[in-house]
């Protein structure tokens, strides 16, 4: 049974949430946006009525939040004192209680991602790493995780380009993720996942190590003006391999891009290629694949951003793009992130997707 101590402190942490997420401030600007969407030319312009209405969403999202955790604080106290006239059980409360924090943990969460590009949608990409076909085993692996993940979630997943592995596996997926602050969440998945077990396709039954690289960035719109030079800008088309009935093996509407371009970041020419198959209509695929060009400029632009703060913030830990993030023990029951040291034994569970303590802690300790 909670105490009294607990059921205050709930109700003092949801209102902070009402001072630091200005909510009486949204609903105003809320009344004001809405206005603007009644307008007889709203639509005239697609593109500004788009963002306008994205701005809407957005203000309705924190103020829905907000009074879901209001209504669950509230029912807690309800709870809290029906139990003292003996109209609920102790059990009751509990419940009442452990659903009221995590609604102001979820969105004190959500709190934090106050970036810009933390609203966006993200593309998501797994690389296997050296190790042939236990590599491209584990990258399948972490691709099922992350969808299954997105299930949970109720995010919208689109596969943009998927390379399958030599006898099992895949060596290489891309795929969309829509949803409430996708890039937010997942960008904490970028870097490499490492996996130990015994292996099933090693005939001496040894344990093998194998790695996998995860990639996030925003998946931006035409709203966020990102500068893309058409002269550096190559094409290559092949034919799409996998699903795709009869337009597979006959059209070359699978597309890959080559981006020569100097890097912000290491002030050094580079080159961003990017395959699309995600259509069978080879003008669509090079759209998905200058839209993918463009989120990757502009991952390129905010890491270099958090890097020059970094440099101001003296002493803080710095996550570098590429680093080994988590390890994956399937014979020891054990997952830990060597970024925040949080663990579990619960390696099925996070195989199918639960990864929301692991995003939880890389928050927690890395607000920014």
């Amino acid at each position: 049974m909670i105490t009294l101590e607990q059921l205050k402190e709930l109700q003092l942490r949801a209102d902070k949430l009402r001072q630091y997420l200005a909510i009486d401030e949204k609903r105003i600007q809320l009344e004001e946006e809405e206005l603007r969407t009644q307008s007889p030319e709203f639509w005239n312009d697609a593109k500004s009525a788009e963002a306008q209405m994205r701005k809407v969403k957005g203000l309705k999202r924190w103020i829905d939040g907000y009074e879901g955790v209001r209504s669950s604080v509230d029912e807690l106290q309800l709870a809290f004192d029906y139990f003292k006239e003996e109209l609920v059980s102790e059990e009751e409360v509990d419940q009442a209680y452990n659903h009221a924090l995590s609604e102001v943990e979820s969105l004190e969460m959500k709190n934090m991602l106050s970036h810009e590009e933390d609203q966006m949608p993200a593309v998501l990409k797994i690389v296997s790493g050296a190790g042939g076909t236990e590599a491209q085993d584990w990258a399948e692996q972490l691709m099922r995780m992350y969808l299954r993940y997105c299930e949970k979630h109720d995010y919208k997943t689109t596969i943009a380009n998927l390379q399958e592995g030599d006898e099992a596996g895949i060596k290489t997926v891309t795929f969309n993720i829509e949803g409430d602050m996708a890039y937010g969440y997942l960008k904490s998945e970028n870097g490499v996942h490492r996996l130990v077990r015994v292996s099933p396709y090693n005939a001496q039954g040894k344990r093998m190590t194998s790695f996998a690289s995860v990639f996030v960035v925003p998946l931006i719109d035409d709203s966020i003006d990102i500068h893309v030079d058409p002269s550096a800008i190559s094409w290559d088309t092949f034919r799409s391999s996998g699903a795709g009935g009869q337009n597979v093996n006959k059209v070359e509407s699978g597309v890959r891009l080559h981006y020569k371009f100097i890097n912000p970041l290491t002030n050094q020419p580079d080159e961003i290629v990017i395959e699309n198959t995600e259509t069978r209509d080879q003008p669509k695929n090079r759209e998905n694949a200058l839209r993918h060009l463009r989120s990757q400029l502009y991952e390129l632009e905010l890491e270099k951003r958090r890097q020059a703060a970094a440099k101001v913030e003296a002493g803080k830990k710095k996550i570098e793009w590429g680093s080994q993030i988590r390890s994956y023990v399937f014979d020891d029951r054990r997952v830990k992130d060597h970024r925040t040291n949080y663990q579990t034994s619960n390696v099925n569970a996070v195989m199918d997707g639960d990864i929301d303590e692991f995003i939880k802690a890389y928050l927690m300790e890395f607000p920014d």
